[in-house]
């Protein structure tokens, strides 16, 4: 039986659910293990899937396994680093890519094994870009795991690389002095529970919860 383990680096990450959902829809057919830290990595194994893993995996880590793959909302090279779906989304794309590759050093420079797209419609607030993104992504590590034995990965070309900067708190912040339409896509994005949208009024900050009427 293929042995499949996944880290996700926080147990509060809203991905973290739809792979305790894969996890168990799959559990006859693969030896699968949910851990939140490499520091749990003791077995060796056949594939590691990366899912929102914000450490850094070590040579040590890497031998442990036949595969070590990444999952990264961007056409790579295109918006190597943090956030990348986000980011697409705040420059006002409404098609999103996800590359499934190697895990290399520099980060996100492996070879990709496939990329899918994702289509938005530009209305949809963070849990329905969630929900688009985790599909996409746990499709991918079932692709992923049905094809280990024939995939032929394909090196990155560098000429169009770059790397995203992490967002922080300040990156949510709305402006009270600008309009809401060319705020929209920033409030779309922020998770009002993780990173919400705020402003500040009056000498007070104020958070902001958007939901679809």
């Amino acid at each position: 039986m293929l042995s499949v383990t996944l880290i996700c680096s926080d147990i509060n990450h809203p991905v973290y659910a739809s792979l305790k959902v894969w996890q168990s829809n799959n559990a006859d057919k693969y030896d699968i293990s949910l851990l939140s830290s490499v520091t749990q990595l003791s077995e060796k194994g056949n594939i590691l899937f990366l899912v929102s893993c914000s450490e850094i995996i070590k040579e040590s880590h890497r031998a442990l396994f036949d595969h070590v793959l990444v999952l990264h909302a961007s056409d790579l090279p295109k918006n190597r680093g943090w956030s990348p779906h986000i980011w697409s989304i705040l420059d006002g794309e409404n098609q999103l890519t996800l590359s499934l590759l190697e895990a290399e050093e520099p980060v996100d420079t492996g070879a990709i094994w496939k990329k899918v797209t994702i289509d938005l419609d530009g209305t949809e607030l963070y849990d329905e870009i969630n929900a688009k993104l985790f599909q996409a992504e746990v499709e991918l590590i079932s692709w992923a795991c049905e094809n280990v034995d024939t995939v032929e990965p394909v090196a990155q070309v560098e000429t169009a690389s770059n790397y995203l900067r992490k967002r922080t708190p300040d990156d949510s912040e709305i402006d009270v002095n600008q309009p809401l339409s060319s705020q929209f896509n920033q409030l779309r994005v922020s998770d009002p529970d993780r990173f919400p949208a705020y402003f500040y009024m009056n000498g007070c900050k104020y958070k902001i919860k958007i939901e679809r009427f």
